[in-house]
């Protein structure tokens, strides 16, 4: 973490955000507040034991000021937090600086996508993209792609899917039968219903799956609001199914979640690409600071396997230029 010191004082302050919040009681029943505190830089335990009225107002995803003195307990760091309170405008803090962003600002992000539905040929994908754009213009500039994996950051959705637009581009212009809208258009909107599976601040910091996302999932909540846009623009029924199938099919086999495996060339596509993006994501994020001709350590997501450093890795983070 990262923290602004004083000389001759053994207290710190610090600007991060609020990971995890709950007001517990202590052996002797008085309240105390258990936090998990984060910013770019990793995490922290955080006990404040007196606990004033406007502290139980906290919520995760609030970001704050804190002054507090790291001590440990159990040989781990834990930090001793004597105030918080939520920034205001006046403390003049760039939100990037503490919080993990994507590459690009989101506006950047979505104004090229829009430019690249605004070239579609065909006009009934380019009039339901643009629905559902517009629905969720306001949050998909800063919503996360993911609670704790890939592109789990500011503006991490847009991100996702501007990389993948990219890579469609230069695959349509070799294996030229592909349709072209097709494809992106299902690009476009395979993740757009995140915004309704997770919850997030207006920081774009990931927390909850909603009601919603849990019982339903991205995947199925997308394919009906094709279903539900198309039906109120007048989209023939055999270009909203194409879409709707290369959505529920995009994770590509059951056991990842998908309802079908991709059944045309579009969604095979699609769901290569999905899984590619998020892997390269996770394996830079990995990989990054780790040093050369070193392993990481086993990874359950990937099947136990361990990621080397090689030497010939260029340095730098994932980027859209």
């Amino acid at each position: 973490m990262d923290y602004i010191t004083y000389p001759g004082r053994d207290y710190a302050d610090m600007y991060c955000i609020i990971k995890t919040v709950e007001v517990k009681p202590n052996k002797k029943g008085v309240d105390y507040l258990d936090m998990e505190l984060a910013d770019k830089t990793g995490s922290i335990n955080a006990k404040k034991w007196t606990v004033n009225p406007e502290d139980r107002d906290l919520q995760p995803g609030d970001f704050v000021k804190v002054r507090g003195t790291e001590t440990s307990f159990n040989g781990q760091p834990q930090l001793k937090v004597d105030i918080i309170r939520k920034v205001t405008e006046n403390d003049g803090i760039d939100i990037s600086e503490y919080v993990p962003v994507a590459c690009l600002p989101g506006e950047v992000m979505l104004s090229e996508i829009e430019q690249v539905v605004a070239s579609f040929k065909d006009e009934d994908f380019k009039s339901l993209v643009n629905a559902m754009l517009n629905k969720y213009k306001s949050r998909l500039v800063y919503w996360p792609a993911a609670q704790g994996f890939h592109h789990a950051v500011r503006g991490g959705l847009l991100m996702h899917t501007l990389s993948i637009v990219r890579v469609a581009e230069a695959i349509t212009g070799i294996y030229t039968y592909l349709n072209s809208d097709l494809l992106l258009s299902g690009i476009i909107l395979h993740d757009i219903a995140k915004i309704e599976e997770i919850s997030s601040s207006d920081l774009g910091v990931p927390g909850e799956y909603t009601p919603r996302g849990n019982l339903i999932g991205h995947l199925v909540i997308g394919a009906i609001e094709i279903e539900e846009t198309g039906k109120m623009l007048g989209i023939p029924e055999e270009k909203t199914v194409l879409l709707e199938h290369m959505l529920i099919s995009h994770h590509g086999i059951p056991e990842f979640g998908a309802a079908k495996y991709p059944m045309f060339s579009e969604a095979l596509v699609l769901s290569l690409l999905d899984d590619l993006d998020a892997k390269l994501y996770e394996f830079r994020e990995l990989t990054g600071e780790l040093e050369e001709g070193k392993f990481t350590k086993k990874l359950d997501f990937l099947d136990r396997r361990k990621l080397y450093k090689h030497p010939l890795e260029n340095p730098g983070k994932i980027k859209l230029i």
